[in-house]
């Protein structure tokens, strides 16, 4: 099958590349390198540097090169940035799922897989989170998730496009093989902070918040490890293109985890005593997200290998330590 992975170049879109190749299909990669990396792209896939508001552009890729079905991870993601530069994130996320399905439409593709996102449920009253629980994001990172679903809905409708949501928790670790792994800059992500603080030994690294309303006062999350999440993107598209049926489905462990036991997890994986301060909440940061994926489990067969948290580490420990400058290591 030949697919086209918007983002392909960023954290998550790079492991979908490296596992759909691993898979024997026919990858195209577009990425506009704003945040993602060159080099993570895998060597077999077909690469376009781009902008997913470039509706031409997008179009053009779909029918040159018969394009079957798209994964989109080219969504902006952070949800400090989100609430201080909120026409940002519509511009990029909400235009830029606008275009790509004016460009689906035109090029007659129909089947999309989406990342989405467990921010898109806000302040769940009970947990773990369903399929079911009300969307009432409190962030605009959230917002805009919302509302991409919301258009692949219509252009369902109206369009006949294929869709599934695969609404994800927080995601960490790295490739088994150690070849590639998480690297932003700025990073502002939990794991690979306390992990590169470890390599450094500079005490900088900080805990934002401890007076959530949790069991030790900070945040609480689910962690998927990135390759079980790319093993359900897959099954995800198996199934979308053998049902014709447009579907959405949580990713997670149904397994919450404070900041500090992440911490703690670290120090036990690493041998290294890391130090770290309390500073002032983030914008935007629900106390506590905790994915029930039975749905995930039952339809799509997803069995994640990774659900100890000490495993998830660990793949990260081993990028970060053969690759403490990322994917600018020489």
């Amino acid at each position: 099958m030949k697919i086209l992975v918007i983002g392909g170049a960023g954290y998550i879109g790079s492991h979908a590349v490296k596992k759909l190749v691993a898979s024997n299909h026919d990858v195209v990669v577009l990425d506009s390198l704003y945040t993602g990396h060159r080099k993570a792209v895998d060597a077999k896939a077909k690469f376009y540097q781009g902008d997913i508001n470039d509706t031409y552009l997008v179009s053009k890729i779909l029918r040159d090169e018969k394009i079957e079905a798209v994964m989109h991870f080219a969504a902006y993601s952070l949800v400090p940035e989100s609430v201080k530069l909120p026409l940002k994130y519509y511009e990029n996320n909400v235009s830029g799922m606008i275009s790509l399905l004016k460009a689906m439409d035109d090029a007659k593709v129909k089947y999309l897989i989406f990342s989405s996102s467990a921010a898109t449920y806000g302040i769940p009253k009970t947990l773990p989170i369903t399929e079911t629980t009300p969307l009432a994001p409190i962030n605009p990172y959230g917002e805009t998730k919302m509302m991409m679903e919301k258009m692949m809905y219509w252009a369902d409708q109206a369009n006949g496009i294929k869709s599934i949501a695969l609404r994800y928790f927080n995601v960490a670790g790295a490739c088994e093989d150690g070849t590639i792994g998480e690297d932003h800059g700025p990073e502002t992500h939990l794991i690979p902070n306390i992990l590169k603080s470890a390599i450094s030994g500079d005490g900088k690294f900080t805990i934002f918040g401890d007076d959530y309303d949790t069991k030790d006062g900070t945040n609480i999350r689910d962690y998927v490890q990135v390759e079980d999440l790319i093993d359900a993107h897959i099954l995800a598209l198996k199934h979308l293109m053998a049902t014709n049926t447009s579907d959405v489905f949580n990713l997670g462990t149904a397994q919450g985890y404070s900041n500090l036991e992440i911490l703690q997890a670290a120090k036990e994986v690493t041998g290294v005593d890391i130090p770290y301060t309390i500073g002032p909440r983030r914008g935007g940061d629900p106390d506590s997200l905790v994915a029930d994926s039975s749905k995930a489990r039952k339809i799509l067969g997803w069995q994640p290998k990774h659900e100890d948290l000490k495993d998830v580490i660990a793949s990260a420990w081993n990028w970060h330590q053969n690759h403490p400058q990322g994917f600018n290591d020489k």
